[in-house]
């Protein structure tokens, strides 16, 4: 039975304790089996005598797409910040990983990258992302997870409302998936329900239908949309040494594209638009919509290239925050992590490593020595988990043409750290300091506070950017690492 102890007036407030103050979680719900509802469930598992993941699909037995998860047939990486939590939730995870074919890319060494009008310098990688496949990382992830025997999956099933009152969630309603169980309605019960159903969640409304407050939402639309495409790499014209491509949108260049490695020698060719250039899903026009790029590398790796699937499109890239975590009449016993709390421009590759740093959040919050924490306490402590990749990926959009929504007007007071942002972005490219100081923020292992240090200060407010070299730079060969190198041979400066 579930335990209603903290029902008062702080419980409406979401400052109940999530349980009864001295007792083990006798069973906590995930609504969601993606990647960040999985590593919740591993997090919960630690405190709770049972997990129940709640999936509206049926999982595969391989590594393949599902409906449940548009964005799985897309270009993804793992990055570093997002390795570490992944290792310290399901230890040995990340060598798995490399075990299946998850090719590790060094930055920025491995990558002809144009960012800022301009390439940036090819010097000694200072961090490694790993750009393996969606379903790949996802069934490796749910094998793990799903063997624990505290851990189960309720599949083909999906949650249509919460059961308890403004004061206390006690469990969820569910229904299996399909016409003849449409109206078949059965209760679940639990101490604790975690909402990770990405960022379509229905949640706000559920807490409405029980009489809770639902959260205001923070958005930030900068009508981006991409387009995906399954290659096998054609031959490389004599002297390409890189791994992957990469033309990053801004505010001068509306049209982005990146081409990356994954398993089985296979590769995924994204090409992204902002708002009224969006790319075709038309299989012919993909590849002319690449000779928009401001260098043509990219198109003509796609016209030596073999296709080996359709052009699957995406659209839904607004940055989206749920404030859950401010004051308002909410339940104890409910939380929101993954893409439900915080869903950052997918186009920024963040979405896994927040979702790994959230349920390692969500473990360490749950490990108090002593006292149980409040649900919003606790709620607090997953909103700054995904912070930084929030205060990224806003920032960068902010600076596009055509953002939309209330989170895309700069403040007065930010004005002048949004001026020292961008000149970041700017020197990044050419300057190995600010390159490396960037990485690290934006690889979320270090903090953004990394971009202000005396030497990275120095770095950003003096000297020029350097003029955009003609041909993408290629690795370099020198051991010191004295310039990179373009397809002649000369030295970059």
């Amino acid at each position: 039975m579930v335990n209603s102890a903290g029902a008062g007036t702080d419980a409406a407030d979401g400052n109940g304790p999530y349980r009864s103050p001295g007792r083990r979680t006798r069973h906590a719900v995930v609504v969601g089996g993606s990647i960040a509802g999985l590593l919740a469930a591993q997090a919960l598992a630690a405190h709770a005598d049972r997990v129940t993941v709640v999936e509206r699909d049926r999982f595969p037995d391989s590594p393949e797409p599902r409906a449940g998860v548009p964005q799985s047939r897309h270009t993804h990486v793992l990055l570093p910040g997002g390795q570490r939590a992944l290792d310290a939730l399901l230890p040995g995870i990340v060598a798995e990983l490399r075990e299946h074919g998850a090719p590790r890319l060094g930055m920025p060494s491995d990558l002809v990258q144009w960012q800022a009008r301009r390439f940036y310098r090819r010097t000694t990688a200072t961090g490694h992302v790993l750009t393996g496949s969606r379903p790949m990382l996802e069934w490796l992830v749910r094998r793990r997870v799903l063997a624990d025997a505290r851990i189960t999956a309720v599949e083909g099933s999906e949650v249509v409302g919460l059961l308890g009152d403004s004061a206390r969630v006690r469990g969820v309603r569910l229904r299996e998936r399909g016409a003849k169980t449409r109206d078949d309605v059965r209760a679940l019960t639990a101490d604790l329900v975690v909402d990770a159903s990405g960022r379509g969640s229905r949640a706000p409304g559920w807490l409405a239908a029980i009489g809770a407050e639902a959260p205001h939402e923070e958005t930030l639309d900068t009508g981006l949309a991409y387009a995906t495409r399954l290659y096998r790499a054609g031959e490389d014209p004599e002297g390409t040494d890189c791994l992957g491509y990469y033309f990053v949108a801004g505010r001068d260049q509306v049209h982005g594209g990146v081409v990356l490695p994954i398993e089985g020698g296979r590769h995924l060719v994204t090409l992204s638009g902002l708002r009224g250039s969006e790319p075709p899903s038309d299989d012919d026009a993909f590849t002319d919509f690449a000779a928009r790029l401001p260098h043509p590398v990219l198109h003509e790796w796609l016209l030596r290239a073999q296709p080996e699937s359709s052009v699957h499109a995406f659209r839904s890239t607004a940055n989206v925050r749920r404030r859950y975590d401010r004051p308002g009449r909410r339940p104890a016993g409910f939380l929101a992590t993954g893409d439900a709390l915080c869903a950052v421009n997918p186009v920024y590759g963040q979405g896994m490593a927040v979702a790994a740093l959230s349920a390692l959040a969500l473990r360490d919050a749950l490990a108090g020595p002593r006292r149980t924490p409040t649900t919003r306490r606790v709620q607090q402590t997953l909103l700054k988990a995904a912070r930084q990749a929030w205060d990224i990926a806003a920032g960068a959009d902010r600076e596009l043409p055509g953002a939309r929504g209330d989170a895309a007007r700069t403040r007065a007071v930010d004005r002048p750290v949004a001026w020292y942002l961008a000149r970041v972005l700017e020197r990044a490219p050419g300057d190995p300091v600010v390159g490396d100081a960037f990485r690290s923020a934006y690889f979320l292992i270090a903090p953004v506070t990394a971009l202000f240090a005396p030497r990275v200060m120095r770095a950003v407010l003096s000297g020029q950017v350097r003029p955009t070299p003609p041909e993408p730079p290629m690795r370099p060969e020198d051991p010191d690492h004295r310039g990179p190198r373009d397809r002649v041979g000369r030295t970059l400066t």
